[in-house]
């Protein structure tokens, strides 16, 4: 059994990893301001080993008694979240996560910073491996969040070279599944809830840049798979199966059998023409890939939206 901290363990991600760890019979402590994340993704954690703190991950964080391992999830992940709260993100990618870091020195446990593909933002290479630096814009209206998690990842191998804190570094590629909100603002939530509402599917560009997504079910195997891991460098965590902007929200049409129509918006600056992890290292070194199919993880995540659009509608 071990103690474990979960930053942002209330956001949609953080939420699964509370549920995995109290699976393998640890106690769990998320901690949470609730900016983009929800009570609702954890209520259904009555058990004596989890416990939940609101708080603030950029002030002094004081947890008693020993912690095992920290994992950093704290922070808005969409465009339109890291948009409405730039100096937030900006804040708990490096304040936050100095404070977090200090706390896994003191109390000696092994840290996993959440970082995320757009540290490599609209890439020169493709498919994107470890090893590329990136081709991000630090004035642009996204470089809020991408440079937040370039320091962050700075800041956490700082610390593991100079205080020897016991560190890994997840790359986090595009994650979709059941507990995403409905106005998250990426492409999944907002295809199912226009389909599901027979709206019209909106598509920035002409939808031809593409995208990966990985299934939450494969994401937390292997994010856990990192962190028992020996490896400090970081690790691309994604599906590498590519598609088409436009490729996915005809499927979403067709799967929820929607009479939407696709119309075009335009593209937002900055935005990556391609994405698909390389996950060579990921791999050889936790002998992790995705098993579940982006039909199977859409049909999933279509039934889980169409609670909470009805849940929507209701309210209205």
């Amino acid at each position: 059994m071990a103690r474990v901290l979960i930053t942002g363990g209330a956001g949609f991600i953080g939420s699964y990893l509370c549920d995995r760890f109290l699976a393998e019979g640890d106690d769990v402590t998320c901690m949470d301001n609730l900016i983009t994340g929800s009570v609702d993704n954890i209520s259904h954690l009555q058990d004596s080993r989890f416990s939940f703190i609101n708080y603030d991950v950029t002030n002094y964080i004081y947890i008693k008694g020993q912690v095992d391992y920290i994992l950093h999830f704290a922070s808005p992940a969409s465009p339109l979240d890291y948009m409405e709260y730039p100096i937030q993100t900006l804040k708990v990618g490096s304040l936050g996560t100095h404070k977090v870091l200090g706390l896994a020195r003191e109390k000696g446990a092994r840290f996993l910073l959440a970082s995320t593909s757009e540290t490599y933002g609209d890439p020169l290479v493709h498919p994107q491996n470890e090893d590329y630096w990136g081709n991000v814009n630090p004035v642009g209206p996204r470089g809020v969040y991408d440079e937040a998690k370039r320091f962050a990842e700075a800041m956490t191998m700082a610390y593991h070279r100079y205080h020897k804190v016991d560190t890994r570094i997840v790359r986090i590629f595009n994650t979709y599944g059941p507990r995403m909100r409905i106005k998250d603002g990426r492409a999944i939530p907002n295809f199912i809830a226009q389909a599901l509402s027979d709206e019209d599917v909106t598509v920035f560009g002409d939808g031809m840049q593409t995208r990966s997504f990985c299934y939450i079910e494969d994401m937390v195997e292997g994010i856990y798979r990192l962190l028992k891991s020996d490896y400090n460098m970081p690790v691309n965590i994604g599906n590498p199966h590519e598609m088409t902007v436009i490729g996915l929200a005809r499927e979403i049409i067709s799967l929820t059998g929607s009479r939407s129509e696709i119309v075009n918006n335009p593209l937002p600056e900055d935005d990556p023409k391609v994405r698909q992890p390389d996950i060579t290292r990921a791999n050889n070194i936790l002998r992790w890939k995705p098993q579940v199919s982006l039909t199977d993880g859409l049909k999933r995540t279509i039934e889980y939206f169409k609670t909470k659009i009805g849940v929507a509608k209701s309210n209205l």
